[in-house]
Order: C-alpha cells, then sequence, then structure tokens
C-alpha cells in the first residue's frame, strides 16, 4: 500500500483561493524558449507523435501536457529549463495531434491513451541514451501516465511526477459546470473546437454534429471524444480512461502532487490511502488550484515551487 503525506507548500498570501493560483500562472508568468531538437516518432498504427528534445546530454526526462498545452504552457518551458540547468535532458511529448501539425488519423488524443506514451517510450528506449529515468504528467497528461504505470506489467520509467491529477474524468467533467469552474469549461472547449476545425479544415469532418451547440465537456466527450477514439459513449470513456482504478497496481516510484482545493475536481475525487499502489506517495497540499502552487512573500517575486519539488525528487534520483 502506498501512502499520503501532507505538503509543505505554502501559498503566497497575495494569491488566496484555488482560483488565483491557477490563474496566475497562467496568465502572468514569463514563458522561455528554449532551445530544442524536434524529434518524429511513427506510431504503429500510421500516425506520428511529435517530441521537442534538449541538446544537453543528462539523464531523461518525459514530459507530458495537460488538455490541450503544448510548449507554451506556463509550466512547460519552464520545467524545461528548469531540467536542463539541472542537468537533465528534458524530452516534452507532443499528445497526439497537439504539435504544430495536426495528426494524419480522425483519431485524436484523449486522457486514456497510455499506448501512444507506451510507444513513445519504447522508441526512447532503442536510443543510445536509453529510455527516460521518469517523467511528468501535468493533469491530462497526469491521468495518463498513472493510467500507463497501474496497467504496464514492466513500465519503461524508474520513477514518475504526477501533478493535479483528474483521478475521475466524470468527476472533472461535473465539477467543471460548477460555479467558478465554470470559466475554465469555456475556455478549454474554445481551444478543443479551433483545434478540430484546424484539424478538418481541408478534409471531411467524420461526425454530424454542429460544434456551436457544444456547451459542455459532457456533450463534447459523448458526440466527439467516444466516437472519434473506439469508446461506446461518454460514460464508456470515462470509466475506462479513468486513472484512479489503476492506482492499487504501481509499483513504480511515483509522487502525486495535488491540492485539495483544485478547481477541476471535488475533495472526495482524492483517492484513499488503501487505493494507492506500493510505489504511490500522495502529496496533498491544502491549497494550490490546479497546476498552480505558487508560493513567496512578495508579489514582485513569487515562487514557483513545483518546479523545485520536481526537480528535488530528480536530483534524489541521481544519487548513489
Amino acid at each position: 500500500m502506498g501512502r499520503i503525506t501532507e505538503s509543505n507548500f505554502k501559498p503566497a498570501w497575495w494569491l488566496p483561493g484555488p482560483h488565483l493560483q491557477t490563474l496566475w500562472p497562467a496568465l502572468i508568468r514569463r514563458r522561455p524558449k528554449p532551445n530544442l531538437d524536434a524529434r518524429r516518432i511513427e506510431l504503429s498504427d500510421g500516425d506520428f507523435i511529435d517530441l521537442a528534445v534538449g541538446r544537453r546530454p543528462g539523464p531523461r526526462v518525459l514530459i507530458l501536457h495537460g488538455l490541450e498545452g503544448n510548449l507554451s504552457s506556463h509550466y512547460a518551458g519552464n520545467l524545461i529549463e528548469t531540467l536542463d540547468r539541472e542537468g537533465f535532458q528534458p524530452i516534452f511529448m507532443h499528445l497526439r495531434g497537439c504539435s504544430q501539425e495536426p495528426n494524419r488519423l480522425d483519431r485524436a488524443y484523449h486522457s486514456g491513451a497510455s499506448e501512444d506514451l507506451a510507444e513513445v517510450l519504447d522508441a526512447l528506449s532503442a536510443d543510445r541514451a536509453g529510455e527516460p529515468i521518469a517523467a511528468v504528467g501535468f493533469s491530462l497528461g497526469a491521468n495518463l501516465l498513472l493510467k500507463y504505470l497501474g496497467e504496464t506489467q514492466q513500465p519503461r520509467l524508474a520513477a514518475a511526477v504526477a501533478v493535479s491529477t483528474p483521478f475521475v474524468l466524470r468527476d472533472a467533467m461535473l465539477r467543471l459546470d460548477l460555479g467558478a469552474s465554470r470559466l475554465y469549461r469555456g475556455y478549454l472547449l474554445r481551444k478543443l473546437k479551433a483545434a478540430l476545425r484546424r484539424k478538418f479544415a481541408e478534409r471531411p469532418f467524420p461526425l454530424s454534429i454542429d460544434l456551436t451547440k457544444v456547451k459542455d465537456f459532457n456533450t463534447f466527450d459523448e458526440r466527439i471524444t467516444a466516437p472519434l477514439n473506439g469508446f461506446k459513449g461518454v460514460f464508456d470513456y470515462y470509466s475506462q480512461a479513468s486513472c484512479r482504478q489503476y492506482l492499487p497496481h504501481i509499483d513504480t516510484p511515483t509522487l502525486i502532487i495535488q491540492a485539495a482545493d483544485d478547481p477541476f475536481m471535488f475533495a472526495t475525487t482524492l483517492p484513499w490511502e488503501h487505493e494507492l499502489g506500493p510505489g504511490v506517495t500522495l502529496e496533498i497540499a491544502a491549497h494550490g488550484g490546479h497546476v498552480g502552487f505558487v508560493s513567496g512573500n512578495r508579489p514582485w517575486r513569487p515562487v514557483y515551487w513545483l518546479e523545485q519539488r520536481i526537480a528535488r525528487l530528480l536530483r534524489a534520483l541521481e544519487r548513489p
């Protein structure tokens, strides 16, 4: 059985509440543009995954982004910069269709597409530099990473970090329909619809649906995510893709960093200790929002705690 611990994260006094913690880094934080090499992994189904790879050698760390994330996401370039400075080689994995070029197949990325992660790790393991020592997943990418670890008998990772995991996708859908969290729902749906329009601008859209009438994730996942990706419907998708059911089977040393006030989930969405596999530590902060975790006493000098916590764990892996 794994364990649940209390995080030492202390939120900035000037960013009270989950929404300010979530929005500050997304809206205010600088976006570094690290020098990375592009690499394409050809998938067995004829599609592809694009990677962005750090140029300096070192222990490799794979990064998985969240819903509609990319290298411009506030956590992406900053974590890449931190890992590079610490002597690691960061590898950013664009989920299927999230790089500059639309993917070839009608199917898209989704929260449960762990087979894509498995193929990428297989390809990286064949390199002279070897497979990554760890992977770091954010939000949707965290769910995908934990699902992979729980369903794979011999994962190609020595360690993992999952940040702001949704755990139960139906809960996330319901939570984003409530209160101020509807702000995130509207923003993400607009981005998803725009991505679909770009992808199918020069080829037929395979579904009969008016995107302007899609107002929530339940409808989007029922009418778009499920049929495009071979699920019977929205609840088939949610039940198969949610990572909470896979947690008991994780032996790989895995740190899950979670805020109890995450506006993308309910407090009851958090797993109990007996649900955690022997490799899992669930570190819960009372506050922190969704991929927020901003501390510091002065607004003009915020401290982005997440990168510090992740780097500290990865440095420990490298000790003899």
